[in-house]
Order: C-alpha cells, then structure tokens, then sequence
C-alpha cells in the first residue's frame, strides 16, 4: 500500500504512475531527514525546536550526542568536566587520538556540528551537581542522564523533579546495561529505586566532618563500545518517543543481559515521602547576575515579593568556614561540600582535622551580605527559594539567561 502524500511537506512530490492510478510518493534527494519522515508520526520540526541536556560526555554520552544529532535536534546541551585520555578512544566515537588531554565536551562538540552543522551544541565544561543552575533544567524538553556515580543521578534526578522535566537514565558495565524513565511529577523516580546499600556507597564518599575522601577513589567501570551503543540507542530512542507525546514507561528500567541477550523490565514502586518529590511553582523572574549580585542585592529584588526578614534557602550545602580548635584559626572556605577535599581539612600548623562550619540557609549577616551568589555557591540561571517565617518564594535568576539562549 502507498503511503499517501503530506501536502504540506516541500520536500515531497507526487505524480501518477504510469501503469495506475494510485499516487506516487517522491523523495527529495536533498533532504536530509527524507527517510526519518517516512516515520508516520515523526515531526522534523518538532525535532529542530527541541532542547535536550546530556549529562556526561563519556561513552554513553557519545553514542546519544550522535544520535541526536542524526536525527537533527535543536539544541544539544552537554555537560562535563573530564578531559580526554587513552582509554575514551577504545569506546567514544567522537573522540580521535590527536584530541588526548582536551576537554570533552569541546571535542564533542566540534565533532558534532561537523556531524550535523543543522544542530546548535553548547559546550558546558563543568559540574553538573555544582555549576548547572535550575532554571535550565527547567527550559529543557528532556534530560538524558550519561553518568558513573548514584550521587550525580540523584542530583539530576532532583532537579528534574523540581521543575518538571522528563529524564532517562542509563548505565553500563561490561557488556550489560540499563535504562531507566522518568516522568514528573506522576511516575516513580531515580531515588524511589534507590536501596539502603545505594545510600551507604553515596555516604562512603564523605569522611566525619562531610568532606570528600580522596583515599576514595571513583571506580573505573568496565565497558565495551557494543554495549554503549545498545544502551545510548535506547536512551535516544525513549527521548524521541517523549519529543513526539508517545507513550514511554514512566517510572520503569529496561535491564539488558549481553552475556544471554535477555531482556526484562522492572516497574519502580511509588515512595510517597521519597525526598526527590519536591516540585517547585513557576519562578518569579528577576533581572539579576550570579556572578554580580550580592546576597543584599537578591533580598531588596526579592522585598517587592516578599514582607519580612529573607532567608535564602541553599539546594548546596555550603561550606562557609573551617576551625582549628587547637590553634585558634579559622579559614574561609565558601565553596559546596561536595567540592572539598578532606585534605583541605587538616589544620596547616598542627596537621588535625578542622570543624566544618557548614551553611544550609543563609540570612543578611556581615560575612554573607557582600558575597556574590556564585561566591555563596549559587550558580548562574538558577532558581533560588527565598523564604520568610510565614512564607516562600522561588526566583529565577533571569538575568543570566543570554549565557546559554540568544533569543
């Protein structure tokens, strides 16, 4: 049977065969997505309009960077702070071997606008537990999560919940891997999976004062290019499937065994007081900087919206000061937990391990009041929760949005 004409679509033409009646379908060889049209319910332009942020610039990352980019997506985001080394070429195919010690994501993203110049790639060399604020989750049409550890996937997980944003995760080791689906605010999350053992190796990386330790190193997870391949296809393909309105299976994994070609899928169950189920209202936008504004300036913003003294609520745990008891120093510190090192910790004159003056929320007080957000931990085109005793608030930090869109 032939497939009817789409009127409206230029790059089809349509004649009569010579032997029937029945109309042909032409395609322009000079179109790229000629083929991906084809597809009964694809939309190209739905495609060109999208925003996706891909989490890891590793060999997952890879694979779905150039998937997405085949298929002709608007706006690929990827995050990553890694560099290039020997053993990326054995399992990343946009890397090549004259690109050793170079940052990821720079590489993948030359590589994938040589692949698709149709596709805009921002680079965003970084952490995405430290440096991504969430408003731009909040502006992206899906999430896919590349990653090694549970800390980032919770972390991900998190922000997507905050602001409503779909996101697939995937996993691999050795030649086996998983898929995961998520749909806020209905479906189970990453965290609702999440067992006590996931908990403890989270916690494992932190010492008693809730530094990092760096005697704990990050596991180098063994992989091979096939199963990179399989799991970053499905991961695309669940992506494309949300782009489009098709069903997905929100809240479920789909495990595939390399070793017997199985495949079998788990369904999560719904945790009512799971932590990761906090979704935010619609920010209130204010025309601020991070890297400019200081914690004063947010709260005179943020008095037109709200009566009393402001507290700013942080999503990063801040570590404001460390204190050596036995010598009577102190040192400012002013960066996220999870960005110190414990051998920041130990006392430069008597060796020890210093207390931690961590900060959770903050109030105008003289040694916070002058500080930048970005000096308080706050990254840029973030939402913020600013908060009194009888209410709260949540403010988009508008003003640095032309870092990642030009409108």
């Amino acid at each position: 049977m032939r497939t009817p004409p789409n009127p409206t679509n230029s790059h089809f033409a349509v004649t009569n065969d010579i032997t029937t009646d029945d109309p042909v379908l032409y395609l322009s060889d000079d179109d790229r997505y000629g083929r991906l049209r084809l597809i009964s319910w694809w939309n190209q332009e739905r495609l060109a309009g999208a925003k996706i942020l891909v989490v890891g610039a590793g060999a997952l990352g890879n694979e779905v960077l150039k998937n997405l980019a085949l298929v002709g997506i608007g706006d690929l985001f990827v995050i990553d702070y890694d560099t290039i080394d020997d053993t990326n070429l054995s399992r990343s195919v946009l890397f090549r071997p004259r690109d050793q010690g170079k940052l990821k994501v720079q590489v993948a993203r030359a590589a994938i606008q040589d692949l698709n110049p149709d596709v805009r790639v921002t680079a965003l060399a970084g952490n995405v537990m430290t440096d991504l604020g969430l408003a731009l989750f909040k502006e992206m049409d899906v999430v896919i999560g590349c990653l090694d550890n549970r800390e980032a996937r919770l972390w991900v997980n998190r922000c997507c919940w905050k602001v409503g944003t779909p996101w697939v995760d995937g996993g691999i080791q050795e030649i086996s891997g998983v898929v995961k689906v998520f749909v806020p605010p209905d479906s189970p999350c990453y965290e609702c999976g999440m067992s006590e053992m996931d908990y403890k190796l989270i916690n494992l990386k932190y010492s008693c004062p809730l530094l990092k330790r760096e005697d704990i190193l990050q596991g180098k997870v063994p992989t091979a290019p096939t199963i990179s391949s399989i799991i970053a296809g499905i991961q695309s393909q669940e992506a494309l499937k949300i782009l489009h309105g098709k069903p997905v299976a929100a809240g479920s994994g789909l495990m595939f065994s390399g070793e017997t070609n199985q495949v079998y899928t788990s369904k999560f169950q719904h945790k009512p007081n799971c932590l990761s189920h906090e979704s935010y209202p619609d920010p209130i936008d204010l025309d601020v900087k991070a890297e400019e504004t200081t914690l004063e300036q947010l709260f005179m913003a943020a008095k037109g919206h709200l009566d009393g003294d402001l507290t700013l609520d942080l999503d990063r745990d801040l570590l404001a000061r460390l204190i050596c008891r036995n010598c009577d120093i102190q040192s400012d510190i002013y960066q996220p937990i999870s960005q110190v090192s414990q051998k920041l910790a130990a006392c430069e004159k008597c060796g020890e391990v210093s207390e931690t003056d961590i900060v959770y929320a903050l109030k105008l007080e003289d040694r916070f009041r002058e500080r930048t957000l970005v000096q308080l931990g706050v990254p840029p085109y973030d939402i913020v929760k600013v908060s009194t005793t009888s209410e709260s608030k949540f403010f988009r930090l508008a003003g640095d949005r032309n870092r990642y869109f030009e409108d």
